[in-house]
């Protein structure tokens, strides 16, 4: 085989090689990011609606610092997105279909012998939550 060949070969392969990583990596990543489980309650009742950071706190009687840490690290996988109203920030899921994302992982998981989760299963958008001072608990 020709020098010119054989070292074609080599890159091609070391792209390709690169380009594996660099997709597994992003997909463990995105494991990482939903590996918390208050990670994935702020999904599960972000998926309905959104809902800004004082709320969330109120919701799940969490510190702000706290939830703002977790909605910090949804949004740097990509998982949500945030818009600013005034001195409030709202977030939202960053694709509808991370719904059917959050249904397959809890089919799965239970599939594999965990039992349904009470506090999981009754993540709603309920409003006005005590302690909440958005306008939608404001209003409600």
């Amino acid at each position: 085989m020709p020098l010119v060949l054989r070292y074609a070969k080599i890159v091609i392969s070391s792209v390709v090689r690169r380009m594996s990583v660099s997709v597994l990596g992003a997909e463990a990543d995105l494991f990482r990011a939903l590996a918390h489980p208050f990670r994935l309650q702020l999904l599960e009742l972000l998926r309905e609606e959104e809902a800004c950071v004082c709320h969330l706190s109120a919701y799940f009687d969490k510190p702000q610092p706290y939830v703002s840490k977790h909605l910090a690290e949804l949004r740097d996988a990509g998982l949500v997105v945030d818009r600013r109203d005034g001195q409030r920030v709202y977030y939202r899921l960053s694709d509808p279909s991370l719904g059917a994302v959050l249904d397959d992982v809890r089919t799965a998981t239970r599939r594999l012998g965990a039992s349904p989760d009470e506090e999981t299963e009754r993540l709603v958008p309920r409003y006005p939550v005590p302690g909440c001072e958005c306008p939608r608990c404001a209003v409600a």
